[in-house]
């Protein structure tokens, strides 16, 4: 990197890090580093997409081309209104009961971490919700099976957390809850393998995983659950009033969508979703590899069939020996390997944007301190 400084080009080493935040997350480089160029003076306006009127020609062209990469990446079928909301998940676990959860009706929730116990505590709040099914009495290390799924066919809708980056777990298959409407917060796990759109009645995800910095949120849902939503609340929570405006209702986080543009172009080039899942897999092998050949000097939290390509946790064996990683560790430029703070140890992050390279990096550091601490 380089600045100019009185006339002097000044010349900055810039540090390198792997980055295993589980979010916010690693971006595309690729995609930063046009941000970069394009930051003061986009497309030669003079002005920072940051600057200008959510209502201009310029900024709407972002804004659509942005929901149009969605639909085209994820193929997200006609039915289904693209919107590009605020909040973060956290304020969908109250919106959605709010537009979905009518009088006479329950909503069933599937618990498996945190986040799935989070929205069931939101959910209380506004109307009759229900465990449909739990892994909690096992510390969440693994997802419920289908089998175990408990819902009827009556109900508002049935919640689920598709991938859970606290304890490392992710759904392999989603259950197929008939004309009872699937709802699935897919903030972790979005776009990170193909997904049959037409199987849930809404997904929806932060972006600051896998689809761009954080503030921007992605709603999909199906036109016939809009129609029929609740009308008797605020205007600005109903998904209707964002859905009649394009979501430019009110302004939007114009920069987020500039940046989830940006990355959805970046997944595009990479081959879609086809290569990013076939991508997602062989870094997350080079990891769980190492743990399952270690002899038990590494231990996965989550059982096999239900491990994330996305949040790998582990453990060693003692917390000492754990905190003697976690610092060589990031002396030698890995970030975020940290576990979440309720359930400790080690997290590796890698997400579509985390390169191949550093999950290699990993995999060789992970062996030398094993060699080193035996």
């Amino acid at each position: 990197m380089s600045y100019i400084y009185e006339g002097v080009i000044l010349l900055i080493s810039q540090k390198s890090v792997y980055n295993f935040n589980a979010g916010p997350s690693a971006l595309p480089r690729e995609v930063l580093e046009k941000a970069q160029k394009e930051l003061v003076d986009f497309k030669n306006s003079g002005m920072s997409i940051m600057e200008m009127s959510h209502r201009s020609a310029a900024y709407e062209e972002v804004h659509n081309q942005a929901i149009q990469r969605l639909r085209s990446l994820f193929a997200i079928p006609e039915n289904y209104e693209v919107l590009l909301l605020q909040g973060g998940a956290s304020l969908q676990f109250a919106m959605i009961p709010m537009n979905f959860l009518t009088s006479g009706k329950k909503a069933g929730y599937i618990m498996s971490g945190a986040w799935s116990d989070k929205a069931l505590k939101e959910g209380k709040t506004i109307g009759d919700v229900f465990e449909a099914a739990s892994t909690k009495e096992t510390n969440y290390n693994r997802v419920p099976s289908l089998a175990d799924i408990q819902f009827d066919d009556k109900d508002a809708y049935v919640h689920i957390t598709s991938n859970n980056t606290i304890f490392g777990t992710q759904f392999q298959e989603f259950p197929d809850t008939g004309d009872v409407p699937l709802i699935a917060d897919m903030s972790s796990d979005i776009l990170s393998r193909p997904i049959d759109v037409s199987k849930f009645g809404m997904i929806y995800a932060g972006a600051q995983k896998n689809l761009g910095p954080s503030g921007v949120t992605v709603a999909i849902i199906r036109k016939d659950l809009l129609e029929n939503a609740n009308v008797e609340i605020p205007a600005i929570l109903k998904y209707s009033t964002h859905s009649s405006n394009n979501s430019l209702y009110n302004t939007p986080p114009s920069f987020g969508i500039y940046m989830l543009g940006e990355v959805l172009g970046w997944m595009e080039q990479q081959g879609g979703l086809e290569q990013i899942a076939k991508n997602n897999e062989a870094k997350a092998t080079l990891i769980y590899d190492v743990i399952d050949e270690s002899n038990g000097f590494y231990t996965g939290h989550a059982e096999k069939d239900s491990r994330s390509l996305m949040n790998i946790t582990f453990r060693l064996a003692d917390e000492q020996l754990e905190k003697q990683f976690l610092q060589e560790a990031k002396e030698a430029g890995f970030v975020g390997l940290n576990g979440h703070r309720s359930v400790g140890g080690c997290r590796a992050s890698a997400y579509n944007a985390v390169p191949f390279a550093a999950c290699q990096a990993l995999q060789q550091f992970m062996l030398n301190f094993q060699a080193k601490n035996q």
